[in-house]
């Protein structure tokens, strides 16, 4: 499944859409304004189904995941100085590849690949390609990226 993440142009949050293959909108992702990011994921209808929130007074960036209203894990920056690394304790999975360029690799613990994700360049607006090897993973490979995203983001602030 493939899915393309492109965020909106006039935005005072951060907003994205998101695509299927077939160019329909799968989800909506919304920005809410609070300390640090909070980004509210909506289906297709609109109903709210996951959250990807910046936790506060931490040393190093950390992005908590919840499906509604359940913890299913984080996204944690960690101190190293060659390039930004990040610890995720979401399904066992591992992050590979070159955040500085945003080509990378989903992997679970068995190193079996769950998702690509490629930044196109030259946009106006970010613009990824989420590939997901099965569709049940779409959700949670989303908010990985946003996640990773927003850290990004607040970096370059």
């Amino acid at each position: 499944m493939k899915l393309y993440f492109k965020q909106r142009f006039f935005s005072w949050f951060s907003s994205y859409d998101i695509y299927g293959e077939d160019g329909e909108t799968v989800y909506t992702v919304e920005g809410q304004l609070a300390w640090g990011h909070c980004l509210h994921i909506l289906d297709r209808y609109g109903d709210h189904i996951a959250t990807v929130r910046q936790r506060l007074w931490t040393f190093l960036p950390r992005f908590d995941l919840y499906v509604r209203e359940r913890y299913i894990g984080c996204v944690q920056k960690e101190f190293y100085l060659l390039t930004p690394r990040y610890r995720i304790e979401c399904d066992g999975w591992q992050v590979e590849g070159s955040f500085t360029e945003w080509n990378y690799t989903v992997r679970d613990g068995n190193d079996a690949l769950v998702a690509t994700v490629s930044k196109e360049l030259f946009r106006l607006t970010d613009t990824y390609l989420i590939d997901v090897v099965q569709e049940k993973d779409a959700l949670h490979a989303l908010m990985l990226v946003l996640a990773i995203d927003a850290e990004k983001a607040s970096r370059s602030q």
